[in-house]
C-alpha cells in the first residue's frame, strides 16, 4: 500500500489539518518504460507554502485533489526503464508519497556511496544548488566582502555563509535564538551572529558592519529586509530569495519602507529562482562535494519520521523548531 498526501483545500495562514488529506492506495504494477522507487527521505521546504496559494508565480500551484509537490529521494525497487537500475538512488519530484510509478521523467540518479543520501536534498540538493547560485552569480561576491544572511541556521543560509567565507568574506548571520546563533559562529565559522529574538536588528546591524554591507542575502524579508537596507555600502547587491516571515501573513504583505537607499547607495535588489540554473547543477555539485570532503563546507539534517506527520512537521519550517535541513523520513519500516 502507498500513502499519498493530497492538498484538500488552500490555506489562508498557517496550514492546519484540514489543508491535506492523507490516501491509502494499492501500489500499481509498473509497466514498460517504467520503474517503482520506494522513497527514502521528503523535502520540506518554504517554498511549498507558496505552492499551495492559487496565484500567479514562477511555477504552477499545486491544483485542489492533487499529490503535494516536493522534492524526494529514495531507491529504484523495480524496474522496466533501460536508463534505472533497481538498487539505483534517484532523486525527483515525487511527491509527498512513500511509493512512486514514474517513467523516469524528472529523475536524477545520484551516487550515495561516500555521502548519506539526505545530503542530496539539502547541502546538496535544492537549498545547496541556491545558496551556491545566489551568492555567487547573483550576489557577486568577492574576496573581502562584508556579507549578511538571514535564516542563517537554515538550509540556504547556513550553505550561503560558508561559501562566502570560502571565497574569502566577512560574514554576519541573522538567526533565532542563542542556540543557532553558537551553531553558526562555533560550526559553521561565522564571523558574528545576531540573534534577531533578542537584539534591537537595526543597531546589531550596525555594530556588527560599522562600515556597512556589500551584500544581503535575503530568506525573511519584512523588518529584517528593512534592517539591511539602512546599512548598504555604494554598489551593495542585495538577493531576495525568500520572505519566510509572509508567506502565512493573512494581511498585506510588509515590504520595505526605505528602498531608496537603493538608489542613493547606487545598489541593485534581485530576485533568484534556482530552476533558472539547472544546467548548471553538475558543476556545483562537483565543486560543493569536493568542499565537503575537504571540511570547508558542512551541513546539519533535522530528520522527523512518518508520513502521518508531515503537518506537524512542516510547521517547524516556520517556527525555527529545526536545525539546518528539514526532512521527513517516509520509508516504511
Amino acid at each position: 500500500m502507498n500513502k499519498q498526501l493530497i492538498l484538500n483545500e488552500r490555506p489562508k495562514g498557517m496550514p492546519d489539518s484540514n489543508t491535506w488529506k492523507l490516501l491509502e492506495s494499492p501500489i500499481p504494477d509498473i509497466k514498460d518504460g517504467e520503474l517503482l522507487i520506494q522513497n527514502h527521505f521528503i523535502s520540506l521546504d518554504p517554498a511549498m507554502r507558496g505552492w499551495m496559494n492559487d496565484s500567479k508565480s514562477y511555477i504552477e500551484p499545486v491544483q485542489l485533489g492533487d499529490l503535494m509537490r516536493a522534492g524526494t529521494i529514495g531507491k529504484v525497487l523495480q524496474s522496466n526503464n533501460k536508463n534505472f537500475q533497481v538498487g539505483q538512488t534517484v532523486m525527483g519530484w515525487s511527491g509527498v508519497q512513500q511509493y512512486t510509478v514514474s517513467n523516469g521523467e524528472g529523475l536524477y540518479p545520484v551516487d550515495d556511496s561516500q555521502l548519506p543520501m539526505q545530503k542530496f536534498l539539502g547541502v546538496l540538493g535544492m537549498p545547496g544548488m541556491t545558496a551556491y547560485f545566489g551568492i555567487l552569480q547573483v550576489g557577486k561576491i568577492k574576496e573581502g566582502d562584508v556579507v549578511v544572511v538571514s535564516g542563517a541556521a537554515g538550509a540556504v543560509g547556513s550553505v550561503v555563509g560558508q561559501i562566502a567565507k570560502i571565497k574569502g568574506c566577512y560574514v554576519v548571520g541573522i538567526a533565532g535564538g542563542e542556540e543557532k546563533c553558537k551553531y553558526i559562529t562555533n560550526q559553521l565559522g561565522f564571523d558574528a551572529a545576531i540573534d534577531y529574538r533578542s537584539q534591537n536588528i537595526f543597531d546589531a546591524i550596525k555594530e556588527t558592519c560599522p562600515k556597512g554591507l556589500d551584500v544581503y542575502f535575503d530568506n525573511v524579508g519584512g523588518e529584517i529586509l528593512e534592517a539591511a537596507l539602512s546599512r548598504l555600502r555604494k554598489h551593495a547587491r542585495i538577493v531576495i530569495c525568500g520572505a519566510i516571515s509572509q508567506y502565512n501573513n493573512i494581511d498585506d504583505m510588509k515590504g520595505p519602507r526605505n528602498y531608496m537607499s537603493l538608489l542613493v547607495n547606487r545598489a541593485t535588489m534581485q530576485g533568484m529562482v534556482v530552476m533558472d540554473y539547472a544546467n548548471q547543477y553538475p558543476k556545483a555539485m562537483q565543486e560543493m562535494g569536493g568542499w565537503i570532503m575537504e571540511g570547508k563546507l558542512k551541513s546539519n539534517e533535522s530528520i522527523y519520521e512518518g508520513i502521518e506527520n508531515f503537518q506537524e512537521t512542516f510547521k517547524r519550517l516556520f517556527t525555527g523548531e529545526k536545525l539546518g535541513k528539514l526532512l521527513l523520513k517516509v520509508i516504511d519500516k
